[in-house]
């Protein structure tokens, strides 16, 4: 096949570029450029698409032998992560820009671009698996546990799926590592990549401030409706988030407070005990089945709220073109915005993708 393989300049897709050539594929390695200002992304260990991450991409493609290209999606990066992330914190809810960033970017532009150019797959370096069914690709966890984003994937459509590669499912990171290494890729020992690549200095507060400027509101007790305090703004907090609340006094009960709701429109933010983050439903909207086959009825699964952890067994029911589940057991601090993984309990330990909505609401 002809095979286009999307280069991050770490070690993950440089090996999954290497394996896709001992294939025997036709490979060519791509670069996404995602900022106009390269140098405003993090860097080192704490990036994913800086101009050091593509210098390290184009290293890794001579090594390999491989035509070797750097795409400009710089403008589309802004419109559909970066801004939908701001838009997001700004109405209230909690959204996972690498969710995104793989669903618009990744497997929604580079894809097509790729498609038009004859290209017959994509290749990343995502650990998840692939498997097909009648036909169907069917989306896993990958075999390394802790290394699974399978989460990030979710929203991948059938089609998508049907062009996608991911060489690394059945693998551990550190033997990842050790074959880098032994193919000569002098990423093998660089560091993973973790948090947001466009928030430089990872202060999400000061970077969303910096965008929607202060919007002045109160901190609020749940329970009494006492006003424990001001902030600047609902976007600086988060359902669960314990710390950076600006409140001085303690509770009566002497025990932390927690951000439990908030209401962009009023500007008010409520807080409480631990207690009152324990959520047994959740009805999210606009569900996307990667395997193409939509609920039909009450079914039991495994639900995944964030992209490490946050997993409870629930019945998922297709409802008013969303999504409803029962938890059976509660979950603590579920925001809207984040996206509902469903996991299907089959023969293979309940590791397939059955869908994934948006959170609408808890209960």
């Amino acid at each position: 096949m002809r095979v286009l393989a999307a280069m991050s300049g770490g070690v993950d897709s440089a090996v999954a570029a290497a394996r896709a050539v001992a294939a025997g594929h036709d490979v060519t390695g791509v670069h996404l450029a995602l900022s106009a200002k390269p140098g405003t992304l993090r860097t080192g260990s704490r990036g994913c698409c800086t101009i050091e991450d593509a210098h390290d991409a184009r290293r890794a493609a001579d090594i390999l032998g491989i035509p070797f290209y750097v795409w400009d999606f710089a403008e589309r990066f802004t419109e559909e992560v970066v801004e939908t992330f701001v838009g997001e914190y700004a109405a209230g809810r909690t959204p996972n820009p690498c969710v995104t960033c793989n669903e618009k970017i990744k497997f929604e532009a580079l894809l097509d671009k790729a498609m038009a150019l004859g290209f017959d797959a994509v290749c990343t370096g995502h650990y998840a698996r692939l498997s097909v069914v009648d036909g169907v690709p069917q989306l896993r966890r990958s075999a390394d546990a802790d290394k699974d984003q399978s989460y990030v994937l979710a929203s991948l459509t059938p089609e998508q799926l049907r062009h996608a590669m991911f060489p690394l499912g059945g693998d551990r990171k550190p033997d990842v590592r050790v074959e880098a290494a032994e193919r000569g890729l002098a990423v093998a020992a660089k560091p993973d990549s973790h948090d947001i690549c466009f928030i430089p200095d990872g202060d999400t507060r000061k970077f969303l401030e910096s965008r929607l400027g202060e919007r002045p509101g109160d901190l609020v007790d749940a329970e009494s409706g006492a006003v424990l305090g001001k902030h600047t703004g609902v976007h600086g907090f988060t359902i669960g988030q314990r710390k950076g609340l600006g409140i001085d006094a303690p509770a009566a009960d002497g025990r932390p407070r927690y951000v439990l709701a908030l209401e962009p429109v009023s500007g008010t933010v409520k807080v409480g005990p631990s207690r009152d983050l324990a959520v047994q439903r959740i009805e999210a909207d606009r569900p996307i089945w990667p395997s193409g086959r939509p609920l039909a009825g009450p079914t039991e699964c495994v639900v995944q709220v964030r992209a490490h952890g946050g997993i409870a067994p629930a019945v998922a029911e297709a409802v008013d073109g969303g999504v409803s589940l029962q938890l059976r057991e509660p979950l603590r601090g579920v925001a809207p915005g984040q996206v509902a993984v469903l996991y299907g309990p089959d023969a293979d330990a309940g590791d397939l993708v059955l869908g994934s909505a948006k959170i609408a609401a808890t209960a």
